[in-house]
Parts: structure tokens; C-alpha cells; sequence
């Protein structure tokens, strides 16, 4: 069993973590602690942090102040090696060499024999739906395709924390879609953390996020619903004379609150019947009031718990 998993405390623990590079503060006495377990997002404009923080978090830069440590250990510690994994956004393969060539070869820097690395380029990519890739080469494949042995590249090892930099962008919906399972599927066993700007994709897939803002860390919460409220987000297509009266008339509903145009956040407690469910109630009324709706989804959205 690994150091990682043998870890009783924070999975990672980061305390007045700064960073700058010469008169630039990429990060600003950063402080947060992560345990193992569902994705995590971490989110922020360009200029936020974010690859600062996963590059101190990797070990390839070392704090100005503070300090990091993953399983007990300080970054870049030996005993995390093959324990963690990377995938920055703009990572190629070398179109000179086949698929099973170069996931080999990095199995082998990771201290497999060459057979048994052999054996781990085949693993990762079965992982990722792609064994029957090995033979060719990266520009035989599609963008997703490539993007998803880039995935299989981080599994090598099995490692249990993958940091992955914008892991969907500029995939089509479908290959979208194939990623975010396998991360999923995955997080069983690995706890992955997530940088996009894709709110609604990682509103899907984790359970916590960090939020970063010109290298201060501006939030960090849960993305379950706390235990006394209920949140229904009502988007409708235009507005509509006396709706937020309306809807606050419904049974249990406590607040109703306008996040932006046409967009609602509407308040219920936890206890609020369930033989007249809110999300039926206002179903039944914007069909009364011949409302027209754009999408009615359960809780907040990402975007409206951090602004």
C-alpha cells in the first residue's frame, strides 16, 4: 500500500503558500486542506494561480513562503513520485513515434522494466477505451482521442491524486462527455483535481471547489447543498410580471432570489413535503400563467455560489 493511502490526515495541506517571480505575486498566502475523495474544481480567471499552484503542487516550483504538503510529505518529496500526476492543457505527443512507443517509454522513467511498461501502455489505454491506438501514431488521431491517451499517460503508475489542467477544452460534446465519465469512473480510486472554465462541467463532476482571484484564495466550499436548505434554479426566457410573488406564494418556498436576467435561485427548506414537490408546483404554475421557461435544475449553480 502506498504512503499516500496509508496518510491519516489531510490528503493536502497547503498554509501561507506565496509565490513570486520577481516583482509579480502569483500567489498570496494561500491556505486550504483537501481530503481524499470526489473531484475538486479549482477555478479562476487567466492570471488566478491556478498553474502556479499546480506547479508548486507537482513540485516543479518551489514556494516564496509557506508551505505544501501531500500526505505528510513536502512537494516534489521523492516518496511522492509516480503518486501524482499532471496534465497540463497544451501537452503533445512526439508525432514521430507510435502511441504504445511513447507511453512505454514513460513507463519506463517511472521504473517499470521494459516489458512490464509494455504491459502498463496497454493497461492505461484499456482504461481510457483506446487500446486499439497503440500502434498508431498521435496525428492518426482525433483531437478527443488524443487528449484521452494523454489522460491514460497521467494513469501510468496508478497514481492517487491527477491534476488536470483544462482537461475538455476544445473537445466536441461528445468527447466531452467520454472524458468527464472516465474521470467519474476513476474517482474511486483517484482523486482528481479539476481546472476549467467551464463551470457547468465541473458543477458535474466535483463535490468541492477552490476559487482563485489574482493569487488570493477567494472561496472554498462544498458543492452539496447544506442540510437545512433546498435549492431550485428556475431559468426562464423573458420576464414575467409578478413571478418572484408568484413563486413565493408556493408552499415552502422561503426565498426567491434574482441571480441574474431571468435567472431565479428559489429558497425551500429540506423538510418541505414531498407529496407536493416545489419543482412540480412551479411546473404547474408557469403552465397556469403561460410562462415559457428556459430549464429548471435542482440546487445552485456553480456560477451563482461563487458570484
Amino acid at each position: 500500500m502506498s504512503a499516500i493511502n496509508n496518510h491519516a490526515g489531510p490528503l493536502i495541506q497547503v498554509e501561507n503558500l506565496s509565490k513570486s517571480f520577481n516583482e509579480h505575486l502569483a500567489l498570496d498566502n494561500v491556505s486550504f486542506s483537501l481530503d481524499k475523495g470526489e473531484p475538486i474544481a479549482l477555478v479562476g480567471p487567466n492570471g488566478a494561480g491556478k498553474t502556479t499552484l499546480f506547479s508548486i503542487l507537482c513540485g516543479y516550483l518551489s514556494p516564496s513562503n509557506g508551505s505544501v504538503k501531500i500526505a505528510g510529505f513536502s512537494a516534489g518529496h521523492s516518496s511522492l513520485f509516480g503518486r501524482l500526476a499532471a496534465l497540463p492543457q497544451d501537452a503533445q505527443f512526439d508525432p514521430r513515434f507510435t502511441i504504445a512507443h511513447q507511453l512505454t517509454f514513460y513507463a519506463q522513467l517511472q521504473g517499470f522494466s521494459r516489458m512490464n511498461a509494455q504491459k502498463e501502455a496497454h493497461r492505461t489505454l484499456e482504461l481510457v477505451g483506446l487500446a486499439d491506438t497503440l500502434k498508431a501514431k498521435p496525428d492518426e488521431l482525433s483531437h478527443g482521442m488524443r487528449k484521452r491517451v494523454s489522460i491514460a499517460q497521467t494513469l501510468i503508475g496508478s497514481p492517487e491524486i491527477i491534476m488536470l489542467d483544462e482537461a475538455t477544452a476544445g473537445l466536441d460534446p461528445i468527447n466531452a462527455r467520454e472524458v468527464r465519465e472516465l474521470v467519474s469512473t476513476l474517482s474511486s480510486d483517484i482523486t482528481f483535481i479539476l481546472s476549467s472554465h467551464d463551470l457547468s462541467e465541473l458543477e458535474r463532476l466535483c463535490s468541492q471547489v477552490l476559487y482563485l482571484e489574482k493569487g488570493k484564495l477567494q472561496q472554498h466550499q462544498s458543492l452539496q447543498n447544506d442540510s437545512e436548505h433546498r435549492y431550485l434554479t428556475l431559468r426562464m426566457k423573458q420576464p414575467y410580471d409578478n413571478f418572484i410573488e408568484l413563486i413565493q406564494s408556493l408552499a415552502n418556498v422561503q426565498k426567491v432570489e434574482q441571480t441574474q436576467k431571468n435567472e431565479f435561485v428559489i429558497t425551500t427548506s429540506t423538510e418541505a413535503s414531498e407529496n407536493d414537490p416545489l419543482d412540480l408546483q412551479i411546473l404547474q404554475l408557469c403552465h397556469k400563467q403561460q410562462w415559457q421557461y428556459s430549464q429548471l435544475t435542482n440546487g445552485k449553480t456553480l456560477e451563482n455560489r461563487l458570484f
